[in-house]
């Protein structure tokens, strides 16, 4: 196991209160805040931020004998309480995660604790059972679901378990197309020890290059790619778990009936019932030739119909994409492709990669002209591969100049694609205007199944009062629509604590108990990530 400090050392850099490398921060586009009044009319003032070593932290819970039993594991230099590591430790990326984080009192974890190996992580996981101490699992701090709160809950401190340390591809099997790698590992980071073997694992969320191969494991993440190379989930054929009451090292074989799949329990547990130190993940070589192309189609419901006959057809593109009307003129504008930004429609990107691309965009290309698409070339699509990881620092660019701006998913089968999207979209709008604010709701198709289809919504809003109250209220809203319009309250930026109270209502009282019988047994004092995922119990 390589255990140097590659990819924290790339966290770093992210900036503190904000997204990504702080040298790569944009201006906004002048035609994006041309736009933005006609939009949203006007926007509040917003507050400045307050530099990190201004921000106000209550003092650590930590005492001297709790940092020496951790110290005793991990090295005296792998402990910290100072005040740095804690703010950057706070939370993840999202929206809300974000303005607290520009606040001057805030919340962090009562220190950060980086392991370097398995059993170090299972040895800290003791000391924490024993002393009353959480423990929230960090890999590249890429949540926006509240995931990542430092939560004391019912224990006298929290502590934030780095898992940065554990880094690097530990095993390639040539022959059987396999790779079992460090949890703490980076997306690029993996990526370019792979390549080193002639592979690729082709795992491309949005988060990529802060992400770990951890995290996506335990978001049941899904990258811009999974047209062609799946889920997450789908490429994990092994595990490697530390518990508070024992290791988990599942994935025997490729294929088990030896009684329900434990490895599926786990993904997606966010760091309730363990910690995931190890993935075994299936690869493949790296692609020899990559083809891209954009289209183009007189409205979103027609778009959606390419999209459904070209999934339901199978060896289609690597990525499929379709963006509606209102983020295809959002998306012309920012390249100052202003006319056709006016002219409506929506659009598509596709990107193939491997073998037999001729012949497979081909019938795609005879899918998507068959439900009104049109070829617009590659510049399009180019466009979107090369900005494909620099969303968030728009997001960054908005919020300095008093816009609200935040993103949120579901899917659901074809059949049902239309009314969730309007039923989303309206509840959007709907729950803006009651607080007097006035938005802008843009919606793609990030991920595409034979039987259905991932919605992916981006909102601007000019909020005048508070935005962290305002956005709350609509986000319960719109939470309340998906449910009861029937998406899933996550595609694939999991659960964490902002969606834990629909759970319930997606997978039933019955499903909430098996989870919590599996918390009880595992980590039966409660010590993993408290609040995240799980449902808290009603009182009677």
């Amino acid at each position: 196991m390589t255990q140097g400090n590659g990819s924290a050392a790339e966290n770093s850099a992210m900036r503190w209160n904000g997204w990504g490398d702080p040298a790569k921060a944009k201006d906004l586009p002048l035609a994006v805040r041309t736009l933005l009044p006609l939009l949203l009319g006007r926007t509040r003032k917003p507050e400045p931020a307050v530099p990190l070593e201004a921000v106000v932290l209550s003092p650590s819970a930590l005492d001297a004998d709790d940092i020496e039993a951790f110290a005793t594991i991990v090295g005296a230099e792998h402990v910290s309480t100072s005040h740095d590591a804690r703010v950057r430790h706070s939370g993840g990326r999202s929206t809300p995660d974000l303005l607290r984080l520009r606040a001057r009192e805030q919340t962090g974890p009562d220190g950060v604790v980086h392991p370097a190996s398995h059993d170090e992580v299972t040895a800290c996981l003791r000391v924490a059972g024993e002393r009353g101490i959480a423990v929230i699992p960090f890999g590249g701090g890429t949540s926006v679901v509240g995931a990542l709160d430092p939560q004391r809950s019912e224990h006298h401190a929290v502590v934030s378990l780095d898992m940065r340390r554990l880094t690097g591809v530990l095993r390639v099997d040539d022959v059987s197309g396999e790779a079992v790698i460090a949890a703490g590992t980076t997306g690029p980071h993996a990526e370019a020890q792979l390549a080193a073997h002639g592979y690729e694992l082709g795992h491309y969320p949005q988060s990529f290059r802060y992400a770990t191969i951890g995290g996506f494991a335990a978001a049941r993440s899904s990258g811009q790619n999974s047209a062609g190379n799946g889920r997450f989930d789908t490429m994990v054929t092994g595990i490697r778990v530390a518990t508070p009451t024992g290791d988990l090292d599942l994935g025997r074989s490729p294929g088990s009936a030896a009684g329900p799949d434990l490895i599926r329990v786990l993904l997606g547990s966010e760091g309730a019932f363990g910690v995931i130190t190890e993935v075994r993940v299936r690869v493949h070589p790296i692609p020899r030739e990559r083809v891209v192309e954009s289209w183009t189609f007189p409205d979103f419901a027609r778009g959606a119909e390419g999209l459904r006959r070209v999934a339901q057809g199978g060896g289609g593109p690597t990525v499929i994409r379709l963006s509606d009307e209102s983020e295809t003129a959002v998306s012309l504008a920012q390249v100052g492709r202003i006319g056709r930004a006016l002219a409506k429609g929506a659009s598509a990107v596709t990107v193939y990669e491997g073998d037999g691309i001729a012949e497979r965009r081909a019938r795609v290309s005879e899918l998507l002209r068959a439900s009104g698409g049109a070829s617009a070339g590659e510049s399009a699509a180019e466009d979107w591969i090369a900005g494909r990881f620099d969303g968030p620092y728009l997001r960054d660019a908005l919020l300095d100049a008093g816009v609200f701006c935040e993103t949120l998913e579901t899917a659901t089968t074809w059949s049902n694609l239309e009314a969730l999207k309007s039923a989303v979209d309206s509840a959007l709008r709907d729950g803006f205007a009651a607080s007097g604010a006035r938005s802008y709701v843009m919606c793609h198709v990030s991920h595409v199944y034979p039987t259905g289809a991932s919605l992916y919504f981006t909102v601007l809003a000019g909020i005048r009062a508070e935005p962290l109250s305002v956005w709350s209220a609509v986000k319960a809203r719109t939470n309340d629509v998906i449910i009861a319009t029937g998406g899933t309250i996550s595609h694939h930026h999991a659960v964490g604590r902002d969606h834990a109270p629909w759970l319930e209502s997606e997978i039933g009282s019955t499903g909430v108990r098996i989870l919590r019988a599996i918390k009880r047994e595992l980590d039966p004092a409660g010590i993993l990530n408290p609040g995240a995922l799980i449902p808290a119990e009603r009182t009677p």
